[in-house]
């Protein structure tokens, strides 16, 4: 979906009224839902801290506050549209701004944690979108100017956004925990709104004449410029990776910052970085390009190349380096061709630098430009190969099915006009280019496409893939929108991932619950029949109605522990029984069974039996035991048939079956896993060698199991701290993963890198 306006004329300004009321409508339009939305949400999110507190922490007071917010939900959405209506109204001066003089009053307690925490939120808004609502603002200037009214507050800044939230959840009684959780989901929500709602601002103001004068870039301190001008505000003819080399490898700029850096940098830059940041980046890239080239000089070049008249080949003077703007209208020229080289390159490890090489070589041939008489520079070649290390790390260690490879193919392109032009994507965590790439492997980890939800995430990734593809021309706003659509729709799927989660932590610790009421029944019953001679109807008893009665109790009555005393007291009094009818006291025996009847009643219809039949089966107990001459002797019971769980074979091996002593492990790294917590990130080679992320989704209470679940949030391994250090002595698991998937795949690249050296 295209952020441009439609039918807006370009050549003489719109009337400005008409602007300002169309862009009430699309932010009504994208802001319109909340806050209704956020109560799906948190309530999902009460549920999760509720199963992963065991019981321990009561919510009831959130929850009920939530569930009165539900019932006037529509009211909630009708009083936050009005009010940012009114914040419109008010830009245009429709309602006085200043009432004259402010009567003083007192602040209620309530009152004053709302203006706290807008107050936090606030900031954090304004940090976040500093870039674009500095040009908002301008452009607001310039219609206000056009209306003749005085410049009023930005109707969507995030100040009155903030405002309106609070405004409209003031009556409400809302406990202080779920007054936080709901700040914290509205701030999800409007971060992942407001970046395209304020590209599609800019852009209708700028199209209808209302450009304004574009904000002044913050002049850099002079001690950081040359990493400020060469990596963070690379240009089409200046890129990240090009032009002459200086101390970091890369462009050194001969004077200021140009006017299309600067723009640049406000797109790569949304928000303003303090010089420790810069520094810190400065240094991971030469850090990370260091290795890049450490790694490229051990390698034999028929390797790391493949190819005649690579960049290294310097030994013919005529050569030249190509530039950067070359380099990019070959690749530009190349973007649009079927991905198929890409394709297989991807499937053998190693072979995608070589092919990208071949290709730009390729197209540059059909330029007019000689390879024989041009080669990449230094810089062009980090650039290509940090791509290709990075697609290959990313394809080899994450579960991606066929149908994604091509999808990635056609990215490589793309990504490698961001590295020339921009490399700051390799060290930024918050580079729009590389949130894209987070999101469409999100989207495609462990997808097979069997549901419709996941087809559409499959459908709506691959889309965007070509769309980058016909819309990319240095320009990081594509990325940008593209993220925020994809995003928009994964976090509706992520609400479904965490109930996935909380299922399989329900259904894990359910089979652990009941694993361990059979093995508490197993061992009762085996200390009353296993060295006592009992008739074969009390032994009977014993063995199937008694035994599932004592499961049935520790599984519905846990916490009454009277409810188990009674059903393991039915179990030796029936042991007395039988031993009062051997000696033929038959008055005691008559009166312990007349005591016995209820609770045999009882056992008997636990195991699903009608009054009827329970009357039936303690008949026949009792005819048992009135004769002393039934043959007696020891009866050891049968295992009870356990139902297979739906657990997997290849995750079932894994499972302890006589105690961690059966497992060969390192204590120390046992310890190690015994820290992991709920949320960490692993990574695990399950039984056919494929390597895929795991999170932490819950540790049991009952036997300290820890639950894994993948991306899509299905369950991958129930296992204890010694199997996972087993694991990890295998190399099949390893702990410390990044959260998203360019972290860890740049990671991985790092480690290929130093292996490559062999620094590690």
């Amino acid at each position: 979906m295209s952020g441009y306006p439609h039918g807006v004329a370009q050549a003489t300004r719109t009337d400005p009224l008409r602007v300002l009321e169309e862009i009430k409508r699309q932010s009504l339009e994208a802001l319109g839902g909340l806050p209704g939305t956020l109560y799906g949400p948190v309530e999902d999110a009460l549920k999760l801290a509720a199963l992963k507190s065991d019981g321990k922490v009561n919510h009831y007071e959130e929850q009920a506050a939530l569930w009165v917010l539900r019932q006037h939900q529509a009211t909630h959405v009708m009083r936050f549209r009005q009010q940012v209506a009114q914040s419109f109204d008010d830009f245009r001066a429709l309602r006085i701004r200043s009432g004259g003089d402010v009567t003083l009053r007192l602040v209620d307690e309530q009152q004053l944690e709302y203006e706290l925490a807008s107050g936090r939120l606030n900031e954090a808004l304004v940090a976040r979108f500093a870039r674009p609502l500095d040009t908002l603002q301008s452009r607001l200037q310039t219609l206000a100017d056009a209306m003749r009214v005085p410049m009023g507050a930005n109707p969507i800044g995030p100040e009155r956004l903030v405002a309106a939230f609070s405004q409209t959840l003031l009556d409400a009684q809302v406990p202080d925990t779920l007054r936080g959780r709901l700040f914290r989901f509205y701030e999800t929500d409007l971060i992942r709104v407001l970046g395209e709602l304020y590209a599609r601002i800019n852009t209708l103001l700028a199209t209808s004449g209302y450009g304004g004068a574009a904000p002044a870039p913050r002049p850099p301190q002079e001690d950081l410029r040359r990493f400020q001008d060469d990596v963070l505000v690379p240009t089409p003819h200046m890129g990240g990776f090009g032009g002459t080399h200086d101390g970091f490898g890369g462009q050194h700029s001969p004077g200021p910052v140009s006017a299309a850096g600067a723009g640049n940098f406000g797109r790569t830059l949304s928000t303003p970085m303090s010089q420790q940041d810069i520094a810190a980046m400065a240094s991971e890239l030469s850090q990370l390009r260091s290795q890049l080239h450490a790694w490229r000089d051990s390698v034999p070049r028929a390797d790391s190349h493949g190819m005649p008249g690579s960049g290294f080949d310097r030994s013919v003077g005529q050569r030249r380096e190509m530039r950067v703007d070359e380099i990019l209208s070959v690749a530009s020229l190349l973007q649009a061709e079927p991905p198929d080289a890409f394709a297989r390159a991807l499937a053998v490890s190693g072979r995608l630098g070589e092919t990208i090489r071949d290709h730009l070589q390729d197209g540059a041939r059909r330029l007019g430009l000689n390879p024989d008489q041009a080669c990449f520079s230094a810089e062009e070649e980090d650039a290509i190969d940090l791509v290709a290390l990075l697609f290959d790390s990313l394809f080899r260690h994450n579960a991606l099915q066929d149908r994604a490879r091509r999808l990635y193919a056609r990215l490589v392109l793309p990504y490698v006009k961001v590295a020339l032009t921009d490399n700051a994507v390799f060290v930024k965590r918050e580079h729009p280019a590389r949130r894209l790439l987070d999101a469409i492997t999100e989207a495609c980890e462990g997808n097979d496409g069997e549901t419709p939800q996941d087809r559409e995430l499959l459908d709506r990734a691959t889309e965007i893939s070509q769309r980058i593809v016909a819309e990319y021309n240095e320009d990081l706003a594509v990325f940008e929108l593209a993220h925020a659509e994809l995003d928009a729709l994964l976090a509706q799927q992520r609400r479904r991932f965490e109930l996935q989660e909380q299922r399989a932590a329900k259904a894990t610790y359910g089979r652990e619950r009941l694993g361990a009421a059979r093995s508490q029944a197993e061992n009762a019953l085996h200390e009353r029949t296993g060295e006592t001679t009992l008739t074969q109807a009390v032994a009977d008893f014993l063995a199937m109605p008694w035994r599932h009665h004592v499961v049935q109790t520790l599984l519905r009555d846990n916490v009454d522990q009277r409810r188990h005393a009674e059903a393991i007291a039915l179990g030796d009094a029936l042991v007395m029984a039988d031993r009062l009818a051997q000696q033929n006291r038959g008055r005691e025996l008559a009166d312990q069974l007349l005591a016995l009847q209820p609770a045999i009643i009882e056992c008997l219809a636990s195991s699903g039996l009608d009054d009827s039949a329970a009357q039936h089966g303690l008949a026949g107990l009792v005819r048992a035991l009135v004769d002393p001459d039934t043959s007696r002797r020891v009866r050891p019971a049968a295992p009870l048939s356990v139902q297979e769980d739906d657990t997997g074979e290849a995750e079932r091996r894994l499972w302890l079956a006589g105690g961690t002593d059966t497992v060969r492990h390192d204590p120390l790294l046992a310890e190690r896993m015994r820290a992991l917590e709920v949320g960490d990130w692993v990574r695990l080679v399950d039984a056919d060698g494929e390597s895929a992320a795991a999170k932490v989704a819950w540790v049991s209470p009952l036997t300290s199991r820890f639950l894994l679940v993948n991306r899509r949030g299905l369950r991958v391994l129930a296992a204890s701290a010694e199997e996972l250090a087993a694991l990890a002595t295998s190399g099949r698991l390893t702990i410390g993963a990044e959260r998203t998937a360019f972290d860890e795949a740049m990671r991985q690249v790092r480690r290929h890198l130093d292996r490559g050296t062999g620094t590690r």
